[in-house]
């Protein structure tokens, strides 16, 4: 399983999405590329602890089951998943000028210190501990970076 924490997995992600543009194509879901990134990169900041949104009711009911759904092998995220509604990006842009800024966040995951996910609850599957946030940030940018093939 790959981990979010190793820089060796950042630089592969970062020659992965510097293949993203404006013209690339969704093998499924709605996203346009730019929102593709936008959402990521919000979603890099909830998880580096920078945002925090409000716990989701269903995620309260089914949160658990869900992440250990995600994260429980090497495969793929399931395709059109249900994303929290502040995570939802409705409006249009130029990916690259989003793009270098998903890249400096995903940097930060090798500097995080071993003790700072200490009480971490995510607003949808609840606490979660460092090697859940390694395998779970880790499988949602491969989910998205695959969703546009590359």
């Amino acid at each position: 399983m790959q981990d979010i924490f190793s820089t060796q997995t950042i630089a592969n992600l970062e020659a992965r999405i510097n293949q993203i543009d404006n013209d690339s194509t969704a093998a499924w879901g709605k996203m346009t590329p730019y929102q593709m990134v936008k959402h990521c990169l919000l979603n890099e900041e909830l998880m580096l602890r920078k945002t925090l949104y409000k716990r989701r009711f269903l995620g309260r009911l089914f949160g658990k089951i869900a992440l250990k759904a995600n994260i429980k092998d090497d495969g793929p995220m399931g395709k059109n998943s249900p994303t929290h509604p502040d995570l939802v990006i409705t409006e249009q842009g130029d990916v690259n000028s989003i793009k270098q800024r998903w890249i400096e966040l995903l940097r930060e995951y090798p500097k995080m210190k071993e003790g700072a996910y200490a009480g971490f609850v995510h607003p949808f599957f609840g606490k979660m501990s460092r090697e859940q946030i390694a395998r779970f940030a880790y499988k949602h940018v491969d989910h998205h970076l695959t969703q546009f093939g590359v």
